[in-house]
């Protein structure tokens, strides 16, 4: 079981009161199910909230003591019928076969033809655009400045 100074329990504390429990410990008790679905909510987690029904106080305590010794975690708090775990996130051990990657052509490794093409097609586009400008919007009317014009627009 880990131990956690009095700082690093405030924070966990306060990290953990807006969350929801994540597993709930009825009438079976700990059970391997729960402490395989508890091992997987601390390992995405790391901080999680557990609820307990229909134990006392003492028997809860017992219980948190238990899931901290079997899960190698902190006990962070009890308060009421909610417990509160905390354990750093492990490491994965699984082998990872990463899948051979091919090497990835940069963007800039284009033929000049489709470069070119490109360009094109954007000078096309950008004048198609400037002609569908109403002449109040050109950049011609735009470059007279203020005062140049009409006020009553």
């Amino acid at each position: 079981m880990t131990e956690l100074t009095p700082a690093q329990r405030r924070d966990l504390r306060a990290r953990a009161h807006h969350l929801n429990p994540v597993v709930t410990i009825a009438g079976n008790g700990l059970t391997p199910n729960v402490v395989a679905e508890i091992e997987r909510s601390l390992q995405a987690h790391e901080l999680i909230k557990v609820k307990v029904q229909g134990a006392e106080r003492e028997q809860r305590d017992v219980l948190m003591q238990e899931l901290c010794a079997a899960l190698d975690a902190a006990a962070v708090q009890h308060i009421g019928n909610i417990l509160v775990v905390w354990r750093e996130r492990r490491e994965e051990d699984k082998p990872a076969a990463a899948p051979e990657k091919k090497p990835v052509r940069a963007a800039t490794a284009k033929s000049a033809a489709a470069f070119a093409a490109a360009a094109r097609r954007a000078a096309l586009a950008k004048a198609s655009a400037e002609s569908r400008r109403s002449p109040a919007r050109s950049p011609a009317a735009r470059s007279r400045g203020p005062g140049s014009g009409t006020r009553g627009r």
